[in-house]
């Protein structure tokens, strides 16, 4: 579906009008990335992220915007309004994106996809070309991956804990550069207090989730749900008895993983593998 346009030209996406905003205010300014970066004391590659799409980016950092700009206010309701929607996800995972929008701690296993909380643009976009996605309705489901990411930044974040087996640290983009800026940012996002990475060696052996790719969400009411997905489809379940088998699997895998030090070691190893971009 293209995307709709009115009288005023922009777009009517949440995110992308945000975006649009963004770049529009600098460049009226006459400013370039580096320049707003020094006058608001923030690293300009924060807001070429934003101006793209790819981070939100704070409150604090959109209410200098706005102070800068004389826009009290303006980009703040834009930045909520982006933050609050849900209809750059396809159908099918609204409802999961809901509730994980709303969740006071997460976890996941993954067998062969690294989650998308813990995805770059690189390997996003590679991983969403596989399944058929192309051309605006690609980018724009890259943008809304990479939204996702804000769930974990801010003092307020969720706690979330990963277990990515081997095989989805194995299974390498074909862009090396792509592939090695996934594996640091797996190193950078595993530092933050609130995210645990573990990795399920190969050597473990057989184990309960072994065909099975899950979340489990713990929602403000204490209820947990989980959810499980493969390339085609994803199911949420709510029935409390089969969410807590799914979370004894889960306890299960968790024990025969590495801890997050040697995860970060393992993590580190793959990394000093993969070629360096010549031209650095």
């Amino acid at each position: 579906m293209p995307e709709r346009r009115v009288v005023t030209g922009r777009s009517q996406e949440p995110r992308r009008r945000f975006a649009e905003e963004l770049r529009r205010l600098r460049t009226a300014k006459g400013d370039s990335l580096r320049q707003l970066g020094e006058r608001l004391g923030w690293d300009w590659s924060l807001f070429g992220k934003m101006e793209k799409g790819e981070t939100l980016g704070g409150p604090e950092v959109v209410q200098a915007l706005d102070h800068y700009y004389g826009t009290p206010g303006l980009l703040l309701a834009l930045w909520e309004l982006a933050r609050a929607d849900k209809t750059q996800f396809r159908e099918q995972y609204r409802q999961y994106m809901a509730l994980e929008a709303e969740a006071v701690s997460l976890w996941h296993f993954a067998v062969s996809v690294l989650p998308g909380l813990l995805q770059t643009p690189g390997y996003a976009r590679e991983l969403l070309a596989a399944g058929g996605l192309k051309g605006a309705e690609l980018e724009k489901q890259v943008e809304a991956r990479m939204g996702r990411r804000e769930l974990l930044e801010g003092e307020d974040a969720p706690p979330f804990r990963a277990i990515l087996s081997e095989a989805a640290l194995l299974t390498r983009l074909r862009d090396e550069g792509a592939w090695r800026a996934q594996l640091e940012y797996l190193l950078e996002v595993s530092e933050q207090p609130n995210v645990t990475v573990h990795v399920l060696p190969f050597s473990a052996g057989l184990y309960g989730l072994d065909s099975t790719d899950v979340w489990f969400l713990r929602l403000p009411r204490g209820h947990t749900v989980a959810y499980t997905e493969n390339a085609h489809r994803g199911e949420l379940i709510e029935e409390g008895g089969f969410v807590e088998r799914l979370q004894r699997a889960y306890d299960a895998v968790r024990d025969m993983a590495m801890s997050p030090a040697e995860s970060r070691k393992f993590i580190l190893c793959m990394l000093e593998e993969v070629p360096c971009d010549p031209s650095t």
